[in-house]
């Protein structure tokens, strides 16, 4: 029987008729001859399809019908999947004797289909042998900033399923959440789950005044202090990965990276690492001790290290680990842009607001586009992107959310040639993307402006 999303007319006679009599359901056409497959399935019909004159593929009737699509495709993104798969999922739901048998043409999607349980690789970071998931987990987002914080018990569920679907990958620092304690939450979580099998990283060196003010500060005493300050809130003998969390350009790196070494020395620290340091001072640290990776920000809209840093880096066998890969949430979906709650730092970022946000809704409609050809969802196109840049790139995005944890993992399915990587940078041109990355007050501290004094033999 024909049974899907859109044609339900067997629930009031036939289903019951059959279950009475144990008889099972094969559901033709589940994803309603198609429709539910993607915008590409109505936009591309031949004109010799039989769909061309299908009722509700013509006319005023597929105008109506392509906002019970678009419906769809917003829970979807909730849901973390594609909308062909909540709508089959739907169909599957429906009761064990309905067994749906949609008809897939292309392997991608069937391969899309079969996603749920993805292997997580794992590969070197850097040069100095420290192994990582390919898919990290950035722990930011838990203490709130974008969205609510969580309270430090749902923070902590949200690891521990990110260790269960094969993430072992966690970032945080000193400086995350309200009360600065993102580290005391994921510390408690670390304590559910075996630590050698964890890879830990944190940072140090924002400072807060009294008055609300950001500084940066990379004094060997303060460096010292942070690191035995982290130690506590997480509550572990040992972090994997420390860096710098921004480059203090009033102290020469050499006094920085002299105390981290130390840290090394000491087995307080395994490996080191910076955040957005300028290629100077990657090429005077990495002098003074090997540097393993660099936490910079990455991603389809956020592109400038492609010239400089990713080059440097892999001179030097230096690994890159990617924040904000999603471009701070905004690939995630529409949701994430129309949901945001007065208080979000997003609200004040220049390519969230006003005319900029307009104009990058364009970029994001032509992404949605892509990810139908593609079968998967924007994120996860957006996402396979970046993995698709190079195994020393590990993309690390956070959410509070499960189902976007799943939707994350998923984008490891999606494979893509050269044309399609280069089609996906075409479709959101860098040039075209509106609004700095972010608020002065922190761009003073990226990667651009990130030189420090040249040690003198005196100092």
């Amino acid at each position: 029987m024909e049974y899907s999303l859109w044609t339900r007319e067997i629930e009031d006679d036939i289903i019951p008729h059959c279950r009475e009599l144990g008889i099972g359901i094969v559901a033709y056409s589940p994803l309603g001859i198609g429709f539910f497959g993607g915008k590409a399935v109505v936009e591309r019909l031949p004109n010799e399809s039989v769909l061309s004159s299908n009722p509700r593929f013509t006319g005023e009737n597929l105008e109506k019908n392509k906002v019970l699509y678009a419906r769809l495709a917003n829970l979807a993104v909730k849901h973390g999947c594609t909308p062909s798969q909540l709508a089959l999922a739907w169909v599957l739901h429906q009761g064990k004797e309905i067994i749906p048998i949609p008809v897939i043409k292309l392997w991608f999607c069937l391969k899309m289909e079969l996603k749920s349980e993805i292997q997580i690789p794992r590969v070197k970071l850097g040069s100095q042998g420290l192994e990582v998931t390919v898919l990290g987990f950035g722990c930011m987002g838990l203490s709130g900033l974008i969205n609510a914080p969580l309270s430090h018990e749902a923070g902590c569920s949200v690891i521990k399923e990110a260790y269960k679907r094969g993430i072992t990958f966690f970032d945080t620092s000193d400086a995350y959440g309200q009360k600065r304690d993102n580290e005391i939450m994921v510390g408690k979580a670390l304590k559910q789950l075996p630590r050698e099998k964890i890879q830990l990283a944190t940072k140090f060196g924002f400072t807060i005044s009294e008055d609300g003010e950001f500084g940066v500060k990379g004094t060997p005493e303060y460096v010292r202090e942070c690191c035995e300050a982290s130690l506590k809130r997480l509550d572990v003998e040992y972090i994997d990965l420390y860096y710098q969390h921004r480059v203090d350009t009033s102290v020469p790196i050499e006094d920085t990276m002299g105390e981290l070494k130390k840290l090394v020395e000491e087995g307080k620290i395994m490996y080191i690492g910076l955040s957005e340091p300028s290629p100077d001072t990657i090429r005077r640290a990495h002098a003074v001790h090997p540097i393993t990776a660099l936490q910079m920000e990455y991603s389809l809209w956020t592109r400038e290290i492609e010239d400089d840093i990713i080059p440097l880096c892999r001179e030097l066998g230096i690994g890159i680990v990617a924040y904000s890969p999603l471009g701070i949430g905004f690939f995630g979906g529409k949701a994430v842009v129309e949901s945001l709650p007065n208080e979000s730092v997003l609200s004040s970022n220049p390519r969230f607001t006003g005319e900029n946000l307009e104009k990058n809704k364009v970029l994001y409609a032509r992404l949605a586009n892509l990810a139908v050809k593609h079968g998967c969802t924007p994120s996860q196109l957006a996402l396979a992107w970046v993995f698709h840049q190079g195994k020393d790139i590990i993309p690390i995005p956070g959410t509070t959310k499960v189902h976007n944890l799943v939707n994350n993992i998923g984008s490891l399915a999606v494979k893509l040639t050269e044309e399609d990587l280069q089609e996906i940078s075409d479709a959101v041109p860098v040039n075209e993307v509106a609004g700095e990355r972010d608020e002065p007050f922190i761009l003073k501290y990226e990667w651009k402006h990130a030189n420090t004094p040249i040690k003198t033999i005196s100092d």
